[in-house]
């Protein structure tokens, strides 16, 4: 397993390393202590989430908000999504990137985020298969969103996929408007929570 940044600070991706023979294949697609190597803490593990969406089904870009936040580790063990991690976080030197990673169950991936980064897909290929582990458990009144068509974002979602977003992602406002409404995490919020993390960690 072998874990690299992406561009949006404090998310990576880890390439996984597949086993096959003629059986079939093995893959260790969570390693805690790779992931703690890489990060400088555990990941608190509270709840695992599995979605399975049709081709062209566009969910995010989905946050929480710090305290306690929500980091996720995501898994595609069948079919195919772009997985998109947003900075959203008021503040940071990277506020308003992005980063996108391929994830497929054929050269397969995991991508870890932060607690207070947004995060979407899009599915490439109906029937795929999203496993994702997150550090908190689902609490509606910290959880927001932002527009994943958002223009001032720009996305890079392939152009021939039409796009099926739920009510609450096309209602969802620009990141401009979230953060003018006060929906957004702050940098110093976040960079208080990842210390606390690693001070967890040490002890």
């Amino acid at each position: 397993m072998q874990t690299r940044p992406l561009a949006v600070g404090d998310a990576h991706v880890l390439d996984l390393v597949p086993h096959g023979d003629a059986r079939g294949r093995f893959t260790e697609w969570y390693r805690a202590d790779a992931l703690a190597q890489a990060v400088g803490h555990a990941l608190p593990l509270a709840q695992a989430n599995h979605s399975v969406s049709a081709r062209g089904v566009l969910r995010g870009v989905h946050f929480a908000l710090v305290p306690p936040g929500q980091a996720k580790y995501v898994y595609c063990p069948a079919g195919r999504v772009l997985d998109v991690v947003v900075d959203v976080r008021v503040g940071s030197p990277t506020f308003g990137a992005h980063d996108a990673v391929v994830l497929d169950s054929e050269q397969p991936r995991a991508v870890y985020l932060a607690e207070g980064l947004g995060h979407a897909f899009l599915s490439l290929a109906d029937g795929s298969s999203v496993t994702y582990l997150v550090s908190s458990g689902y609490d509606p009144a910290r959880e927001f969103g932002v527009s994943p068509v958002d223009p001032a974002l720009g996305l890079p979602w392939p152009a021939d996929v039409q796009f099926e977003l739920s009510a609450k992602d096309r209602q969802a406002p620009t990141l401009a408007e979230a953060r003018d409404q006060g929906l957004l995490p702050t940098y110093e919020e976040c960079r208080a929570r990842y210390a606390e993390l690693r001070a967890s960690a040490q002890r």
